[in-house]
Order: C-alpha cells, then structure tokens, then sequence
C-alpha cells in the first residue's frame, strides 16, 4: 500500500518547513541559545503544520534523529479529544515526576488541547505552575479561544498562519515533479485555493486527483471537488443583478443538473459576490447584497441546503425589482425641480405617514362620487373593506403583492414569480417550476396568503396552485386604496386633490426622499 503524499513531504527538520519562518528561526535560535521553555502553545487553523513541528522540536531538543515513522519512549503524544477527561490528566501529572528514560527531556505533544474538560484543565494547570525540570510541554490547537487564560499565560504561544497562495501552488508543483504527475497550472492553483491555507489539506487533494488522467486539467479538478464552472456562477450573478427569477431559476437548475452541491455553490456565490463589491463592480444594492451574504453563510449548515440556496436567492433577485433611481440622483432631480410640495416636520419628530401617489397621469382615477386618496399612516393595516366593490381580475394582483411583501417577505418572493387567474370565488396561481408549487401548497402559506387577501379585497376565496408557464411579473403597486370619503376612518389623515397628479418624475423623487429619510406629511404648497 502506498504512502499518502502529506505523509511522504512532510519535513523532516525545522530547516525544511517552509511558510512559517518567523517560528522555525524562533525554536531553532532557543536550541542555539539553550533557551528552552517549559511550555509552549502552537494555535493555528489545521493544516499548518502545527504537529509536524512540534514532533521535530521534540526531537530536536533531545538530539534524536526524525522520522514520519519513528517513535521514542520519552515523546509522548497524547489526542486530548480522547484523552480529555481528568482521570487520564491526572494519570500524566502523576508520570511527569518519573526521570526519562534515555533522552535528556520528556516531551509531551497534547494535540487539540481545547478538548479536555474543565477538571483536566485544572489538574493540568497544576503541572504547568510547577513543572519538573526535565519534562516540556507542546500543547496544539485549532480553537485557542476554548483555553483558560490561565493556560495561555503558562506557555509560550506562536501562532501559525495559513500558507499563501503562491507558496501552495508552489509547494504542489514540486511535489508534482516529483511524483511525475502531469497537470497544469490552473489546476494546481485551484486545488491550492480549495484547500484555504493549508498545506495538508491541498496536498491530500492533489493525491485525490492525480489518477484522473494523463494530464490533470482544471475541468478535471472542477468535476473531482464539485466545483461549478465560473460561468454557470456568473450567469447566477448576471440574473440575481437584472432582477430575472425566470434566468436565476434555470441557473439553479443547471446547477442541480451538473450535480454541484448547493453547499460549495453558495461558497462560490459568496466569495464572487464578495470580490465584486471590494472592487466596486457589484450590480447588486448594497443593502439587498448585504442581506443575501449572510443567508449564504447560513446554507450548508441548513436542513434543506438546496431549497434554503433557492429561496434566498429568488428573495434577493425580487427584492426592489426595477428600482432605478438612486438616492444622489434623486436629491439632485429634486432640488432641480419646483416645488410642488413641501415636507413639514413636526416640532419634535416627523409625524409617520405616506402619500398614495398615481404612477402617472393615465393610471386608473377615483371613481365618480368618492374623495381622492388619502394619506394614510404606515402604522396603520392597509386593506380594503369588503363594500368597497372591487371587481377581482388581475389588476387587483399588484395590490394583493404589496399586502404580503409588507407581512411576509419570503412567501413574496414566491408569490412574485407566479400567474394569477381570478374566477369568481377563486384564484388559481401558475408556477413556473415545482417546487414554488409545493412551498404554496404548504398549509401554513396557503392559509397565510389566503387572510393577506381576505384582508386586502374583503373576498374569501379557494386558492388553487398548478405548475406552467409563467408570463410577465408585475409590479407590487403601493399601499392599496383606502375606503371611500364617507366612510369613518380612525387614524389622522391630510387630504390631497386628485385632479391634477405631479409629473412622474417628481413624483419617484418624493417617494424616494420619503423611503430615504422616513415619512414626513405631505402639504400643498
């Protein structure tokens, strides 16, 4: 059986370590120097070769030769993950008094020291207040953060920093050469990114790889980690930026098709995601990009990692769809133009409310007979009372969005890439894909967004939810329209002549001043 490739590169002096000089010229010059602690405390991501050299050091204090394989009576290895209760510390605290046997140290490696309980900490922290002339302690760690500072405070820490990119890559290529592995240079560093800094880690990849062919290419690499290809992730971006749940859907499919984990994707989508707002070319507002990281973050470790990818994204590609204009723009538009209106704060505070704005001049007017809309608190429940008469088709759809994006906004964004058909005492919703269907099927939604449009058209009806081809997704319209004049109405509410609405243009500056800076009330000037 062949030996593993970390385990045949492993130096074999501290000479040989590569990546963590400031460390290997710090315990060489203390052998020079004969200036040798009584503890130290290696703390490090894995991989780092925190256990390589702590096992040459060990050596190298006694003057013994190293060897992967070689073992000595007076180097003891302990794995404090099986070996962490307190009898077994205790068991150690009692040996340490015990001479070496041949060696001039007994050395005492404690990998993933982190692990002991509490009570082996304490009977450890015995021996390291008051240790034995000839025994050296070299505890190591990935999680420094679970030790007592008491513990710290007893040693002499080096903490190992991940290996560069470049020192990887260079690292892999030689032992490439080496082994006569062929492959090219875009694999390597893609085997050398994959393994996040550490050396052991990108080297048991290359060993995983290296019987894929003659010649080792990056699509090879790809298949072999289940890496997605850049452009599949690229044109995730490209729909996630154009607001297209249609192009993110298929995306999401290709993805699953190619058999690329939900997991990785989300890593590859975070990190691209990532670079592209530290460069500046983010397509994606901030504020939807800061809110989609996080969820990405959050996918491996969710039930459902596949969904929970699908569902965050969709969110994000439906949330603020079409919103073009922004805020410095917006400023400038409205100083430029003449006043129509001006916002009035209160003495103390802005008195929260909203106005109802037409988009534009050919949108639906008030009806003969009834007030124009009112300006109505954001405080306040935006419904329409069931006397209100309105004819259920599909110009009531938009309305019906803005009611369930302000209560739930997950359940909108998949009530967003559906097709309403209204029939007297129904609405039949088509999906563009299956599992929008099953997540509207699912009792809890299907009753929610029943009550959202109950509560928004006063009318009761049969939700029925079928998969097929989905047309044009509208725009979720503002707040719905309020009851009629003569009705009583409980909130405080200014009213605003309707003859005449502002231009369009003015009108998307006072909602986004509005949106920016919170609602004021609206006067006539």
């Amino acid at each position: 059986m062949g030996q593993a490739l970390y385990r045949a590169y492993r130096p074999k002096s501290l000479s040989e370590v590569s990546g963590q000089e400031p460390i290997t010229t710090a315990l060489s010059r203390s052998l020079q120097n004969g200036t040798i602690s009584h503890a130290y405390l290696f703390t490090g991501i894995r991989g780092t070769g925190k256990t390589s050299i702590a096992r040459i050091f060990a050596h190298e204090i006694n003057g013994l030769p190293y060897e992967d394989e070689s073992t000595h009576l007076d180097i003891i290895e302990i794995d404090a993950a099986s070996n962490r209760r307190i009898d077994e510390i205790r068991d150690l605290r009692d040996k340490v008094h015990i001479a070496p046997t041949s060696a001039k140290y007994k050395v005492y490696i404690i990998d993933e020291v982190h692990m002991l309980t509490r009570e082996a900490f304490n009977a450890l922290l015995k021996t390291l207040e008051e240790p034995p002339a000839h025994v050296v302690f070299i505890l190591a760690t990935t999680e420094v953060h679970k030790l007592p500072e008491t513990i710290i405070s007893r040693t002499q820490r080096f903490a190992f920093k991940p290996y560069d990119l470049s020192t990887v890559t260079a690292h892999l290529k030689f032992i490439a050469e080496q082994e006569k592995i062929t492959i090219t240079d875009e694999a390597l560093e893609l085997i050398a990114e994959h393994g996040e800094g550490s050396f052991r880690d990108s080297i048991s990849l290359l060993d995983q790889v290296r019987n894929t062919g003659e010649k080792i290419t990056l699509a090879d690499v790809q298949t072999v980690l289940g890496i997605a290809p850049k452009e599949l992730i690229a044109q995730i971006i490209q729909a996630l930026s154009s607001h297209d749940p249609v192009a993110l859907s298929k995306g999401l499919t290709a993805l699953s098709d190619g058999g690329h984990e939900a997991s990785q994707a989300a890593k590859q989508l975070g990190t691209a995601l990532r670079e592209s707002l530290l460069a500046g070319k983010s397509a994606l507002g901030h504020d939807i990009l800061m809110q989609l990281l996080p969820r990405l973050i959050e996918v491996p470790g969710s039930a459902d990692p596949k969904s929970y990818l699908e569902v965050a994204l969709l969110d994000a590609a439906l949330s603020d769809a079409g919103a073009k204009i922004t805020p410095t723009k917006v400023m400038h538009e409205a100083v430029q133009a003449k006043p129509a209106v001006q916002v009035e704060p209160h003495p103390s505070t802005f008195r929260k409310t909203e106005h109802h704005i037409p988009k534009s001049p050919t949108d639906t007017p008030a009806k003969k007979g009834t007030a124009a809309p009112l300006l109505e608190s954001v405080d306040s429940p935006a419904s329409i009372p069931s006397d209100s008469a309105i004819t259920l088709d599909a110009s009531v759809w938009p309305t019906i969005l803005a009611a369930v994006k302000a209560k739930h906004n997950t359940l909108y964004s998949i009530v967003r890439a559906t097709s309403p058909a209204f029939t007297p005492g129904n609405l039949t919703l088509t999906c563009g894909f299956a599992f929008h269907q099953k997540r509207l099927n699912e009792k809890r939604n299907k009753q929610m967004l029943g009550e959202l449009i109950q509560q928004t058209t006063g009318e009761n009806l049969q939700i029925t939810c079928v998969v097929g081809e989905v047309g044009p997704l509208p725009e979720p319209t503002g707040p719905p329209p309020l009851p009629p004049a003569d009705q009583e109405v409980s909130h405080s509410v200014t009213r605003t002549p309707a003859a005449t609405p502002p231009p369009a243009a003015q009108n998307e500056a006072i909602t986004a001043i509005s949106n920016i800076f919170g609602g004021a009330e609206v006067l006539e000037s």
